[in-house]
């Protein structure tokens, strides 16, 4: 076995497990939550005691080296069958290491897939790092032998959930920051709070984040690291199962038995995994001059502080930070490549044909500031080819020509035929979506240029500016630098030579034609896809409705007009895009989000949502103030 010799924070000696629950459970935080509700609640405090300690035990991990030893053996014998390397900026490592010893660590990894964070603990490992405590879904407490393996390697376990369970909250947060005070372990948790089914980043959660915060804000520790992760893979495990997932069939639940079930993947390939290890992000920096830290001072630190707006603005702003380093390095494929340019391309493509829009694309991406990992020594040709093997469940070559898996039983039923088309087109569209990340800043310029039909950069930017408002839950656009990301956008346009712009107009060059008619193309499913999804609660929706019945009925909605042939936008059944619209229309005010008793209903503002529905239409010209003197 290998000699695990961590280096830890200050040389401290980590402490037992039950040391830490007795910690909490003694601290003044949840002793004073403790006796609030045994007194609003006539209970004896003993008992509300007592039920904090069965949080506790279901909540806390219970590292022990022997089930780490364990893991690291079981894992570096499944990783060897299913990748064919895992590449590591080792400079990253060496920057860590120093990190973990000077202050708490909180590391932020992407989350695409659940090898996500065993990956991350068997590099730690490797590595000779502190291993992680890690942020993981209750769900995987219903996995027998595998949900307690888990602890003991260093899982602990939320709710997903907390139903305004004020001791639950109190005993959660204290038992975080515990950890976080004492340099116990770098803290794990992934800020998009569950994976990725489409392989765009998801917008932030931010309840962790404020919490493993807060011991910085109260002046209980110096400093703190926070580490954005990104982790990259040629082909993702769960490809299908998300693509399932997204056309309304439910989960799977998380067992062992499924677990035993997914031996089959092990005889299959899949690729390079790309991890990089940010730069260290220190708390104490980004604050500074911002925050003001001594309304902190005033009140007893074990008593309750709701966050103020400069807290929440900051904690926001600190995420979406985060979350755009993770994006930013981001390793793509040249599968990645090769998907972008099919879908446009659809149902077949010349194979000489691909190759060389994939070049071309190769050269746009990397002139945008995108990482590709193009393998050593391969020409195109063999490159793409590889590509295409590695992903012959989704593509195949067939007479010269590239054709994706989509074909159902001919003579099958129409709805089984549009299934099997959505299923390998949103497959498809996983992989593509990974350089929208990159793309999405100069494509709405050009989605804008396109839809306003005009080159004054006024109104360019008001519709930059909507499309922006409107793809907020679908993109990461860090908060209130509308007109910077527009400047970014037409910078990039400019680098590429597609458009020459003025203090006042934007012109398009003698190639830009074919640059802007391709970035608007890639973003064309969502543009329809949006357009439908309006349609429907423009046409479809006149009660309230709560978002279980929006999704199946949008859905539905789509479904026939893909039976019918009156579309051809597959991704419009993509739940996750679905569930964005709606997001973004209560962001926008058209449509009204209200609490109840068993969850969210919605209201529609017909008016609102028609007059989108116009701009994105184009029937109409994009008529809103511009905020800054362009």
């Amino acid at each position: 076995m290998k000699c695990y010799t961590p280096v830890i924070y200050k040389g401290l000696s980590p402490c037992k497990p039950n040391a830490i629950k007795t910690a909490v459970l003694q601290s003044e935080q949840v002793q004073y939550v403790i006796k609030q509700l045994a007194k609003e609640m006539g209970e004896s405090p003993d008992i509300i005691q007592e039920e904090a300690t069965e949080i506790l035990d279901e909540m806390g991990h219970s590292m022990q080296l022997g089930a780490v030893r364990f893991f690291a053996f079981t894992l570096s014998k499944i990783f060897k069958q299913l990748f064919q390397r895992v590449c590591v900026n080792e400079e990253g490592m060496q920057r860590l290491q120093h990190a973990i010893q000077e202050h708490p660590v909180v590391l932020l990894p992407s989350h695409r897939s659940y090898v996500d964070f065993l990956m991350l603990s068997y590099l730690l490992y490797t590595y000779d790092l502190a291993l992680p405590v890690i942020a993981a879904g209750i769900d995987f407490l219903g996995m027998k032998i595998v949900g307690e393996l888990l602890r003991r390697a260093g899982a602990f376990f939320m709710r997903r959930s907390f139903g305004g369970n004020r001791l639950y909250w109190a005993v959660f947060a204290e038992y975080v920051k515990t950890m976080l005070r004492n340099g116990y372990a770098p803290i794990e948790f992934f800020l998009e709070g569950t994976r990725s089914r489409t392989a765009k980043t998801l917008t932030p959660k931010f309840g962790l984040l404020s919490i493993v915060m807060e011991p910085f804000f109260k002046r209980e520790v110096f400093d703190t690291y926070l580490v954005p992760i990104s982790i990259s893979y040629e082909r993702i495990l769960e490809e299908s199962l998300y693509a399932y997932e997204l056309l309304g069939v439910p989960k799977p639940k998380e067992s062992t038995s499924g677990l035993l079930k997914a031996r089959r993947i092990l005889s299959d390939n899949f690729g390079t995994i790309h991890i990089y290890v940010g730069q260290p992000v220190s708390l104490r920096t980004l604050a500074s001059g911002r925050i003001n830290l001594c309304p902190y001072n005033l009140v007893p630190r074990h008593l309750p502080q709701k966050p103020s707006e400069d807290i929440q603005e900051f904690v926001s702003d600190v995420a979406y930070k985060m979350e755009l380093l993770q994006i930013e390095n981001m390793v793509l494929s040249p599968w990645v490549l090769v998907a972008a340019v099919l879908l446009q391309n659809l149902p077949a493509m010349d194979f000489e044909l691909l190759i060389e829009k994939t070049v071309w694309l190769k050269g746009l991406t990397q002139t945008f500031g995108g990482f590709i990992e193009w393998p050593d020594n391969l020409c195109a040709k063999k490159a793409v080819t590889s590509a295409l093997a590695l992903h012959s469940n989704i593509a195949r070559l067939v007479n010269g020509h590239v054709v994706l898996n989509d074909k159902g039983e001919e003579d099958g039923a129409v709805g089984e035929i549009v299934f099997k088309r959505a299923l390998a087109i949103l497959m498809c569209g996983n992989y593509r979506n990974q350089l929208l990340n990159v793309f999405v800043r100069p494509s709405l310029v050009a989605l804008a240029l396109q839809m306003t039909r005009s080159f004054r950069k006024e109104e360019v930017y008001s519709c930059f500016s909507i499309l922006r408002d409107v793809f907020s839950d679908e993109f990461i656009f860090f908060p209130g630098i509308s007109l910077k990301d527009f400047e970014e956008g037409c910078f990039l346009l400019t680098k590429c030579d597609a458009i020459q712009t003025t203090q006042q107009e934007i012109y398009l060059t003698d190639k830009g034609s074919v640059i802007v008619s391709f970035l608007s193309a890639m973003f064309r499913p969502f543009v329809e896809g949006y357009q439908l999804i309006f349609r429907y609660l423009s046409k479809e929706t006149r009660e309230a409705f709560t978002e279980k019945q929006f999704v199946p009925g949008v859905r539905n909605f789509v479904f026939q007009l893909l039976e019918k042939g009156n579309t051809q936008c597959y991704e419009a059944l993509s739940s996750d895009m679905q569930k964005n619209a709606l997001a973004a229309l209560v962001q926008m005010g058209a449509v009204k989000k209200k609490k109840m008793s068993n969850g969210f209903t919605y209201n529609v503002n017909q008016e609102a949502v028609n007059k989108i529905l116009d701009v994105f239409d184009a029937r109409i010209p994009v008529q809103k103030p511009v905020a800054a003197r362009l």
